[in-house]
């Protein structure tokens, strides 16, 4: 029977996947270089919306699966950061900072800044099969799945936070003809990423301590970067057509 890692060695496994992240996909380099046009700029956008929707769900179905109390309580911050408190703030998933109204209306003032009506982005109007099927997969897995799994897929958060600050970078360097105001979603995200990247590698690294159960969390977090890379083949595929 194989033996279970030690935990700086499933830590590194995990830290492995960086490369397979979505940043290294060919339309996020043309992306962050200047060479999307604002069309292609909208689609992802776009597009990009149809994951946000899916986020609060599936932090939800994480935690209708787990059955640990005070990992439910620290996984619940999610659903607010999200979709917002109804008091006019956020903040962190952890209930402390300030995230505005909530991810969704951060990203909402995005499509905007990028020239998207509000309309035509809440109606789904320009949502690709594929990144909707992706997405979809998603939120499949992580209702069906182990929570320790759902916790797991999540760590992609370890390899966004300096991703997404390099894309205000280029960002405004490069499409100057963006409204610097829908720059709040990124500049409210980074921060709590890497917050909650943190804690997501702690509670993994806390409950996955079998052999079996560390593949399964190397496997979630592998299928997750998959995800993420096929919803950009959609967008990719799609973006002159």
């Amino acid at each position: 029977m194989a033996r279970p890692l030690s935990r700086e060695g499933f830590a590194a496994r995990l830290h492995d996947l960086r490369g397979r992240y979505w940043d290294t996909h060919p339309f996020h380099l043309r992306l962050h270089s200047g060479g999307c046009t604002p069309p292609e700029l909208r689609r992802w956008v776009a597009n990009r919306w149809y994951y946000q929707l899916c986020l609060t769900r599936k932090n939800a179905a994480i935690i209708a699966n787990c059955p640990l109390p005070e990992v439910r309580r620290s996984w619940a911050g999610r659903l607010g950061y999200q979709d917002g408190t109804g008091d006019g703030g956020t903040g962190g998933s952890d209930g402390t900072g300030d995230g505005g109204e909530g991810g969704l209306a951060d990203w909402l003032v995005l499509a905007e800044a990028v020239g998207l009506d509000r309309a035509e982005v809440l109606d789904e109007r320009h949502v690709a099969r594929g990144v909707r099927f992706a997405v979809d997969g998603y939120l499949h897995f992580c209702q069906t799945r182990p929570w320790t799994e759902g916790v797991a897929a999540a760590l992609t958060e370890m390899f966004s936070p300096d991703h997404m600050a390099d894309r205000v970078t280029a960002w405004r360097e490069h499409y100057r003809w963006i409204d610097p105001a829908g720059y709040a979603y990124f500049e409210h995200r980074i921060p709590v990423a890497r917050a909650d990247s943190a804690r997501t590698l702690e509670l993994v690294l806390d409950h996955c301590v079998t052999e079996a159960q560390q593949q399964a969390a190397v496997d979630a977090l592998a299928f997750k970067c998959e995800v993420l890379r096929a919803m950009l083949d959609a967008v990719d595929y799609g973006a002159d057509r």
